[in-house]
């Protein structure tokens, strides 16, 4: 959530164009944005690990109502509950962003309306069972996309050609320029499915060695396995139709993320700093549907006004006044929440 309001607030944008033909703004500031398609870069990491830490943290809350009393049955209730929200919220933010009512379903928060959905619907099951389930989604997703050809979408990995958009033209009657398809939730389920099994091995009455070795064999097989179909042409690594290999690699990336992390806060016990990551994900939800639309619409401009204007009147050029802007709307965001932690105020779906 602090990278994607970095995003919002245009961090990224304004350091890449500080220099955009640099080192920085080549190599480094690149990892910041989207692939275009074929390939990995570190922001192509940032939705996968939104989903899979949702998993994780639905096991973990699943557990403590458990421990109450409160049965799967009862909590079936607040799941549906809680997804419809999210597939409004998420619909509800393509019509801030176009400015007018529209129905398109290619928001992260309408995706984890599904996956949320999915893994739940399996979360009671053995480790092996809920697994298998993810990797028939994978191979579900392989065989939609290679065999479902239909007039005009009858190319699995090329851009405008493939299932993926021809679904968006069955659901919606459009396609996305970028790339994005709505099916996207069904290979991603995976993600979240994997969450609540990372869930169910941090809570395993197991030596903190043998969770951290599990997390690092698991993140670097995953690696292998999705960097692997890639490079040997199987299935092309391409975030923006969430294909196989993509969400494998992805997720090998996120699981030695989490293995690090472990060892570092819960092993390791070096938690200087973790507060600045808890006061946001304590209110994720809320501050994800901030920045995007007030932050967007109205804090940004406003903050740039007076950040801009005065470090302008510093001396500083075009380009570091649009920075010294977009930090000042980062930090405000920031302290948003911690303003919010401060007074136990968290906002829940």
């Amino acid at each position: 959530m602090i990278l994607l309001a970095g995003e919002a607030c245009r961090v990224w944008d304004s350091i890449h164009e500080l220099s955009p033909e640099s080192f920085l703004g080549s190599y480094i500031m690149i990892q910041f944005f989207h692939h275009p398609w074929n390939g990995l870069r570190f922001w192509d990491l940032i939705q996968p690990a939104f989903m899979t830490m949702a998993g994780t943290a639905m096991y973990l809350s699943y557990i403590q109502k458990e421990k109450k009393g409160i049965s799967w049955e009862d909590n079936w209730k607040h799941i549906l509950i809680r997804c419809l929200k999210l597939l409004i919220a998420g619909t509800a933010l393509h019509c801030v962003y176009s400015g007018k009512l529209v129905w398109e379903l290619w928001n992260v928060l309408t995706q984890l309306s599904v996956t949320t959905l999915i893994a739940y619907l399996i979360i009671r099951k053995s480790f092996a069972f809920q697994f298998t389930i993810s990797i028939g989604l994978l191979v579900l997703t392989e065989l939609l996309y290679r065999f479902i050809l239909m007039p005009g979408f009858d190319q699995p990995f090329v851009d405008q050609h493939n299932f993926g958009n021809y679904m968006d033209t069955v659901l919606m009657g459009k396609i996305n320029g970028g790339g994005w398809v709505t099916i996207n939730f069904i290979p991603t389920a995976a993600h979240t499915i994997w969450g609540v099994l990372i869930g169910k091995w941090l809570m395993e009455g197991k030596p903190s060695s043998v969770k951290l070795k599990r997390l690092s064999i698991a993140g670097a097989s995953f690696l292998a396995v999705g960097f692997a179909m890639d490079l040997a042409g199987i299935t092309p690594i391409i975030k923006r139709i969430a294909t196989s290999s993509f969400t494998i690699a992805s997720a090998g990336w996120v699981i030695l993320f989490v293995a690090l992390l472990f060892w570092w806060v819960d092993i390791r016990k070096r938690q200087r700093g973790v507060l600045i990551a808890t006061v946001v994900g304590m209110n994720s939800i809320f501050i994800y549907l901030f920045f995007e639309t007030v932050g967007h619409q109205w804090l940004n401009k406003t903050l740039a006004v007076f950040a801009g204007g005065f470090t302008g009147l510093l001396g500083a050029g075009e380009h570091w006044q649009a920075l010294f802007a977009a930090l000042a709307a980062w930090v405000f965001t920031w302290y948003l929440c911690y303003w919010l932690y401060q007074r136990k105020i968290f906002f829940k779906m």
